[in-house]
């Protein structure tokens, strides 16, 4: 029997790829350019400095040729190997000159680069999580690509492009400026390859562009397409959907590598111009050299000053001009168009959900049904159940057959594909949405807890000021006193939440969620880390707790301190205390057995 489909609509990442446009037409481009100027402005006295210190170090590069020239016209040709030496000596002395301007500029340029990272990420989160809760488009998984690869993409290509700036400008002009002081006929021969090449060069970017935003485009479609996937496999192996989640990274991989080939290959041509703007005039003066010098046009030290020109001065610029504006300044103008057109907020003047308040707490599902795609096998088909205000329900089942996703449904955090849900008589979606945050909490297997004191943590669900006494209440309660003596105390402060073991991180969710004013809570899993005297402890404090607790089960244990519990076979759901179960259910019966093995095989 062949596995159902998974086709869920595929959608490009938010602000995906628009027909062509011209620069002057793209109002993106130009926002682009405002936020990079915005961002730098704020540091303007640091990046004048990083720039003054930069023109610093162009110096040798302006007095190169003009001082091995003289070193060699009038010192060794001459007769006079102390004023060659002279003049190479000053050379050396502009050298080490330019070390210490180098030396000098970096911190200049730290204190312009380094905050633009805090900027960026700020005002990503800021748009990503305001268009969430606006409700006026569905979350944007695409914008983790361009909280963490783009920001410190476009961080450091300023960084790059700040720093090497004088290779693009300053010593391209002063290598080309250096050659016509020393031979208006060198730069002559020099300067009509020169200018072919920047025009080749300037037609190559309008192709590095458009290749450069392709790439970044299918690098967001890849986090977009492959994120709802791994955070839904169990789901996915639920609707025996495999096969089709594959295919679907697996084109979205395609897309990816397509973009970054074709990229690779129109880089290519960023060669051809270094080639035809510095090494054909290089072998164009070297050819004419000879002849040159015995019409007296050119001195010996003239050529090898043009040479010094030529080599150390127009081809490295050359070089650094095609790496830099084609590869990095293309990649800035690129991602911080992306950036800026994404970061842009659409007015939103509704607010999210609805305006009706519920009457009591009773939770009622009615012909539920939930699948991940129109073709896909329903996780859940057809549910109907009652929750009473203050009932105590397990949700049991095999692995991946959707419980969690019925946590997600019963809380508003999934939108059902068929029936409705109301809490207290009132749909869930006509509920004012902080109003329902309020009410209902949900507590994942994977505890969040972030940098801050333990008070901050444990108090994070309460809207307004909550007191050290119920914090510390709710801490005992759930069997977390303990964790919080050991950690200093709830001014103690958790500087790395990692160090924390996975139980310790569930019982500071579990205690934040008993001081919560929630009067519905879902533990999904929530206890898994816990050893069954601890889980016991916790899931006893929330069923003594005002409100209603629904526990996805993962031992038996827990099921049996319910007064309902709900089945999940994927097929039909089953609700009933455990011991009707027990006679009705063979799955039921054959999972309690195996619950029992397993605690058995642990003692």
């Amino acid at each position: 029997m062949p596995s159902p489909t998974l086709t869920r609509p595929r959608r490009e990442a938010h602000g995906g790829p628009a027909p062509a446009k011209s620069p002057a037409q793209d109002p993106s481009i130009a926002n682009g350019r405002r936020l990079l100027l915005t961002l730098l402005g704020r540091r303007r006295r640091p990046l004048v400095m990083a720039m003054a210190w930069s023109l610093v170090e162009a110096g040798p590069v302006w007095l190169s040729g003009l001082f091995i020239a003289a070193a060699i016209d009038h010192g060794f040709l001459a007769g006079s190997p102390g004023t060659g030496l002279a003049w190479l000596a000053l050379l050396g002395l502009a050298m080490l000159v330019k070390a210490v301007a180098t030396r000098l500029m970096f911190p200049h340029l730290a204190a312009v680069v380094e905050p633009l990272r805090d900027d960026l990420v700020h005002a990503v989160v800021a748009a990503t999580i305001t268009r969430a809760a606006g409700a006026a488009e569905p979350p944007d998984t695409a914008a983790v690509t361009r909280l963490t690869e783009q920001v410190d993409t476009l961080r450091n290509l300023v960084s790059a492009l700040l720093r090497s700036s004088r290779a693009l400008g300053i010593s391209l002009i002063a290598a080309l400026g250096g050659l016509l002081a020393l031979s208006p006929l060198a730069a002559a021969i020099a300067a009509g390859p020169v200018l072919v090449a920047l025009v080749v060069f300037t037609r190559l970017l309008r192709v590095l562009v458009v290749r450069q935003r392709e790439q970044v485009i299918a690098d967001e479609a890849l986090t977009a397409e492959a994120t709802p996937i791994l955070a839904g496999l169990r789901d996915v192996a639920a609707c025996g959907a495999e096969t089709q989640a594959y295919a679907t990274v697996e084109a979205a991989v395609t897309a990816q590598t397509t973009a970054t080939r074709a990229l690779a290959r129109a880089a290519l041509g960023r060669r051809f111009v270094v080639a035809l703007g510095a090494h054909v005039p290089l072998l164009g003066l070297l050819v004419a050299a000879r002849p040159l010098i015995q019409d007296g046009r050119l001195s010996a030290g003239e050529v090898v000053g043009a040479v010094t020109y030529l080599a150390t001065g127009l081809d490295p610029a050359l070089r650094s001009l095609t790496g830099m504006v084609g590869g990095w300044g293309v990649a800035l103008a690129v991602t911080l168009r992306r950036i800026a057109e994404t970061i842009t907020v659409p007015a939103v003047s509704v607010s999210p959900g609805g305006s009706f308040s519920p009457s009591g707490h009773e939770l009622r599902a009615e012909r539920l049904s939930f699948a991940y795609a129109p073709q896909a096998t329903p996780v859940v088909r057809d549910l109907d159940l009652t929750i009473d205000e203050g009932d105590h329900l397990a949700v049991v089942g095999p692995s991946g057959i959707g419980k969690s996703t019925l946590s997600m449904l019963l809380t508003g955090l999934r939108q059902p594909s068929g029936g409705e849900i109301r809490l207290g008589g009132v749909p869930l979606t006509s509920i004012a949405g902080h109003e329902l945050r309020i009410t209902m909490a949900l507590v994942p297997q994977e505890a969040y807890v972030f940098t801050g004191t333990v008070r901050e943590n444990l108090a994070y669900l309460c809207p307004g000021d909550i007191g050290d006494v119920r914090l510390r209440e709710a801490a005992e309660k759930v069997g977390a006193g303990p964790l919080v003596d050991r950690l200093g105390g709830l001014d103690a402060v958790i500087d790395e939440p990692s160090t924390l073991s996975a139980g310790e991180r569930q019982l500071i969710a579990l205690a934040r969620t008993y001081a919560s004013p929630a009067r519905l809570v879902v533990l999904d899993e929530a206890t898994c880390h816990l050893d069954p005297a601890a889980e016991a402890r916790a899931e006893l404090a929330f069923a003594a707790r005002p409100g209603t607790l629904i526990v996805i089960a993962h031992r038996i244990s827990s099921a049996r301190r319910a007064r309902r519990i709900v089945l999940m076979d994927g097929t039909t759901v089953l609700t009933g205390s455990h011991r009707d179960l027990m006679t009705r259910s063979p799955l039921y019966a054959d999972m309690v057995g195996l619950w029992q093995r397993h605690d058995c095989g642990r003692m």
